[in-house]
């Protein structure tokens, strides 16, 4: 009795869960009408022609966004994973002075809310033009080639506290130094932290809208959050069908990255000291 509640617990926690996804997926094959009228899942007539409506709906096409949005997305991922493992190995193996109070200082950074940040961040952006310049995605890919992603280097920082020291001792008495120890120890046996920190960094970058909203102004420019945003015209009719078409497309990435790297997330998040 108690694994038969136990499951009929789970399939419930799982249809709500997956409620708005059926309904949205529902919603995207129903007539502008319907989806005014008819709040069910399952619509009374498909109309698949939201998809080929809201991909051609703007003059540049909505791949156009997609491949903006796999931009910036893989090179964060590529910033995040360089930038966050190289300051989590200098903060969390190797011994220098002020090291705790560095570690200190940048763990309070993750107290500090990013829309407070947001407009020093634009000013300075905007003094050195990379705001509107030639590759407008500057302001929001260069800082995560600096290692500002605290939370990123403090999961790889635990991850490394639990990499047994005797290694990096071993290695010294074959004569490598710092950088053959990161090279041949800690890169190696860092996978699953690395692999947690690709799949965050292209899920909460893919879904990004506020900042991306303020550093880009061309609508060549744009990436799909952004782009959703203006299926949506207060001056003249909207798209709601073709938007909640895009909208389900936009999901197809998130899910199939988290889908590959599912098991090594978990791996990643468990042996980081983040339990719990």
């Amino acid at each position: 009795m108690r694994r038969v509640l136990r499951v009929l617990l789970l399939v419930a926690i799982l249809a709500v869960v997956l409620y708005p996804l059926v309904w949205m997926a529902g919603t995207s094959v129903k007539s502008p009408e319907e989806i005014v009228s008819n709040i069910g899942l399952i619509p009374d007539e498909f109309t698949p022609g939201n998809f080929a409506e809201g991909w051609s709906h703007f003059d540049l096409g909505f791949g156009r966004f997609f491949a903006n949005s796999v931009l910036v997305a893989g090179l964060t991922v590529l910033g995040n994973v360089i930038s966050c493992l190289l300051a989590a190995y200098a903060l969390g193996r190797l011994r220098f002075r002020l090291r705790g109070m560095w570690f200190a200082v940048m763990i309070g950074t993750l107290l500090l809310p990013g829309h407070v940040l947001i407009i020093p961040q634009y000013i300075l952006y905007k003094s050195l033009g990379w705001v509107g310049g030639d590759f407008p995605y500057l302001p929001l890919l260069v800082p995560q080639f600096l290692a500002t992603e605290a939370f990123f280097v403090f999961l790889m920082v635990q991850f490394m506290r639990g990499i047994p020291r005797e290694l990096d001792e071993a290695a010294t008495i074959d004569g490598a130094g710092p950088y053959a120890i990161f090279r041949y120890v800690i890169l190696p046996l860092s996978r699953p932290a690395l692999v947690t920190t690709a799949i965050f960094s292209f899920i909460w970058t893919w879904n990004d809208f506020f900042r991306q909203l303020v550093f880009l102004s061309d609508l060549s420019d744009y990436t799909v959050p952004v782009a959703l945003t203006l299926f949506i015209d207060s001056t003249s009719e909207s798209a709601v069908g073709p938007m909640f078409a895009m909208s389900l497309l936009s999901l197809v990435p998130v899910f199939l990255f988290f889908v590959a790297f599912q098991r090594m997330l978990v791996e990643g998040i468990n042996t980081s000291g983040l339990k719990g």
